[in-house]
Formats: C-alpha cells, sequence, structure tokens
C-alpha cells in the first residue's frame, strides 16, 4: 500500500513538472508550484502515517469516526485546487488522456484488496468477489485514454461518462467500506470488520489511493467540459 501510494505520487509529481513546461510559466512560478505541491505531499503523508501509528483512527465506536475525516478532507482540498482559477489555465495545458490513463492504478488497488481479503484482513464484499466493482474503473481508463490519446470521434463524450462511471463505482466502494467498519451505523456484519483502514499502511487507501481516484476524475470533468465551452 504504501508502495502503490509513492508510486501514485511520483507519477503525479512527474506529470505536474510536465504540465507546468507545457503551461508556459516562468521558471519561478514552475519551481513554486511545484514545491509547494511536494511539500504537501510529504506532509500528507506524514500526518496520516504519524496519527495512525499512534491509534488516533482505532476508536470506531463514536457516530462519526475521526477516520471519516480522512478522505472527506483530501475531497474538500481537490475542490478547492480544482476550481481555482490557475489550476483551470494549468489543465489547459494539460494532455486529457494523462488524467484518463491514470486511473489505471486502481486496478493495482482492487489486487491488493483481494490479497488483503485472503489474508483475513478485510471483508469479502469490499472485493471484487463481493459488491467491489471498481476495478473497472481502472480497466476502463485505458481505451477511454486510448480515444482521447488518438483524437477518436466522440472521445470526449466517452471520457465524461467514464468520469462519471467511475465517481459512481468509487462512492459504491467507499459507502460499502463504511458501512463494513465496526460503528454504530454498521450494515455489513461480516467478519472481520473493516478495521484495517486505521492502521499503518493501509490508512493510505482512504488517505491517498481514494482521494487521487476522485481528484482525477473532477479534473478530467473540469478540463473535458471547459475544452467543450
Amino acid at each position: 500500500m504504501t508502495v502503490l501510494s509513492l508510486a501514485c505520487f511520483t507519477i503525479v509529481l512527474a506529470g505536474l513538472r510536465k504540465a507546468l513546461a507545457f503551461a508556459g510559466w516562468t521558471a519561478p512560478i514552475q519551481k513554486r508550484t511545484f514545491s509547494f505541491a511536494l511539500g504537501g505531499i510529504l506532509l500528507w503523508l506524514a500526518l496520516l502515517g504519524g496519527l495512525s501509528l499512534n491509534g488516533v483512527f482505532r476508536n470506531f465506536t463514536a457516530l462519526s469516526p475521526k477516520l471519516l475525516l480522512v478522505p472527506l478532507t483530501g475531497f474538500f482540498i481537490v475542490l478547492l485546487i480544482s476550481f481555482s482559477k490557475g489550476f483551470g489555465r494549468l489543465l489547459r495545458s494539460t494532455p486529457p488522456q494523462w488524467l484518463v490513463y491514470f486511473q489505471a492504478f486502481r486496478i493495482f488497488v482492487e489486487l491488493l484488496l483481494w490479497f488483503a481479503f485472503f489474508k483475513g484482513l478485510i471483508p469479502s464484499q469490499m472485493t471484487f468477489e463481493g459488491f467491489n466493482y471498481d476495478v473497472f474503473s481502472g480497466i476502463l481508463a485505458l481505451p477511454a485514454g486510448w480515444m482521447l490519446a488518438n483524437g477518436v470521434r466522440y472521445a470526449r463524450q466517452v471520457a465524461i461518462a467514464y468520469n462519471l462511471l467511475g465517481l459512481l463505482l468509487l462512492f459504491n466502494i467507499v459507502t460499502i467500506a463504511v458501512l463494513s467498519m465496526p460503528t454504530p451505523f454498521r450494515q455489513f456484519l461480516n467478519d472481520p470488520a473493516n478495521r484495517i483502514v486505521a492502521e499503518f499502511p493501509f490508512v493510505y487507501l482512504p488517505g491517498v489511493l481514494v482521494v487521487l481516484a476522485f481528484a482525477f476524475h473532477i479534473f478530467s470533468l473540469r478540463q473535458l467540459l471547459q475544452k467543450n465551452r
């Protein structure tokens, strides 16, 4: 989970560096923007790791477990970034297929969840053997991105539909994961309960990988709709 999170962020930072160059911004602005992104990512990883290692997220008895604040905070930050004027200009210089291809990382997320299920760490409904169909978001990212890269007719419309479907699949597994936690509103009563996401390094699943999937859907939708206008 740690390796996959770091790999995803490495790809994000590499893409950001190229997008900044494509945008034609001055070198000082490019350096400042890149440094700000790198610092924010490292701070987020360190914060989540430190809090999980100290057991901050382990209490599931409260009506609103602290763990739920992790992805919600990430979603809020993503929306703030996405609808800022400067980021909109950056999106216009970013190849649209990049934002779609990136979602292929969800194939590896689903494989990790599957292995975790066989190790008895998570319940079956959180895998593609249960009610988690998010693997299709990763698989479909490849043809959708290819269509954008090759300028296929209706590629933009297909990509918009793909992003909307990906968001639905993402919120489906998030809902299942939340309802599988040992909280007062738990609905899936089979064992094991979904406790592992409160521990290091599995805290990076809701805190990093889910947030990245949400972010790139929002970024792609804003870019595609912006280009339509």
